[in-house]
């Protein structure tokens, strides 16, 4: 299949570009590469996927691999409402898989609008796109964080999620409710996929794994927020790309549906830290704080549904997640 990757420089898209390539399909990437955090990551995603940064940092230029021939790089912002439409119309896309948002709970609090440039009106593009140029089905990136401070563990696709806590996760339950309407109106199939704690090897800096690690290397005090008694559905970057994986290969039962995507086993988030620390072989300094503005306790995923209709099957134990991120942190960032 031709497929589109948005958020192809950041760290799912990295690696589900990655995983597209090795199976024969042909893939362009689409990310605007933002400063949310350090670009120089993203370049060197990309660069991974044989587009060096003189080639991914120039706009509205279409970029070919060195190393992949099936793939292609643009820097678009998702919202352009003149570029995106011109990328569609010049391929024919198959399907899209829609991974580019603007990520982080706590930074939405203070900027709010760039979500909203971002999440919707970029998703409404995109919707706007699959409609005008015939794409038959759109995959795209929804949240754990849509069910707020759910006291219903483990969360469930059936149940309420009109609670969203900050505004990432309201712009993402919009982004559930824009699909719905596009496959009612133009019978396009979307799939929506809400991720729980995605964590690995080219991880996002703002994440707990990489702040973890890198305090803990560099003997320098993590922050354990609401003291410790929060408990995240940690997944694994590998488990994650085979659930998306096989939504794409596969075929939903109806035309609209929304999925968790988890490890569907919890971890207490001072067991995650003392699991970093015997990986590491270093002891962490804890400083002990109280809970942030739209934090929530806890995430657990139910995927039997994702079992159910897609063969979906986690495997990847925190341990050995972690132990593959601290390899790859140290060989990317601690220079010898």
């Amino acid at each position: 299949m031709k497929i589109l990757v948005t958020g192809a420089a950041g760290f799912i898209g990295y690696h589900l570009c990655k995983r597209l390539l090795s199976e024969g399909h042909t893939v362009v990437g689409l990310d605007n590469i933002n400063d949310y955090y350090d670009p120089q990551l993203k370049f060197d995603r990309l660069k991974e996927l044989g587009v060096v940064k003189e080639q991914a940092e120039k706009w509205n230029t279409l970029s070919t691999s060195s190393l992949e021939d099936n793939f292609s790089f643009i820097r678009l912002n998702l919202q352009d409402r003149v570029e995106v439409p011109k990328l569609f119309k010049s391929n024919s896309f198959n399907q899209v898989c829609n991974l580019a948002a603007q990520a982080g709970v706590r930074y939405s609090i203070e900027n709010p609008e760039v979500y909203v440039d971002t999440n919707i009106v970029g998703f409404l593009n995109i919707l706007e796109c699959c409609r005008d140029y015939k794409v038959s089905k759109l995959v795209y990136a929804s949240s754990s964080s849509v069910y707020g401070n759910s006291k219903e563990v483990p969360f469930t696709e059936k149940q309420s999620v009109d609670e969203p806590i900050s505004i990432y996760a309201a712009t993402k339950k919009s982004n559930e409710l824009m699909a719905h309407t596009y496959s009612h109106l133009f019978n396009i199939e979307t799939v929506g996929l809400r991720f729980f704690t995605v964590y690995g090897p080219w991880g996002r800096p703002d994440m707990a794994m990489f702040l973890f690690t890198d305090a803990i290397l560099n003997k320098k005090p993590i922050k354990v927020f609401n003291e410790g008694n929060l408990s995240r559905d940690f997944t694994f970057i590998s488990d994650i790309i085979d659930g998306v994986m096989a939504v794409i290969s596969g075929s939903s039962k109806s035309k609209n549906e929304i999925y968790n995507i988890g490890n569907s086993k919890p971890v207490k988030l001072l067991d995650f830290i003392s699991a970093l620390e015997d990986e590491i072989g270093v002891t962490a300094i804890k400083e002990m704080m109280p809970m942030q503005d739209g934090d929530v306790h806890r995430t657990w995923a139910d995927v039997s549904s994702l079992q159910k209709d897609f063969g979906y099957e986690p495997s990847v134990a925190v341990a050995e997640g972690i132990a593959a991120f601290v390899t790859w942190f140290k060989s990317y960032y601690v220079k010898s």
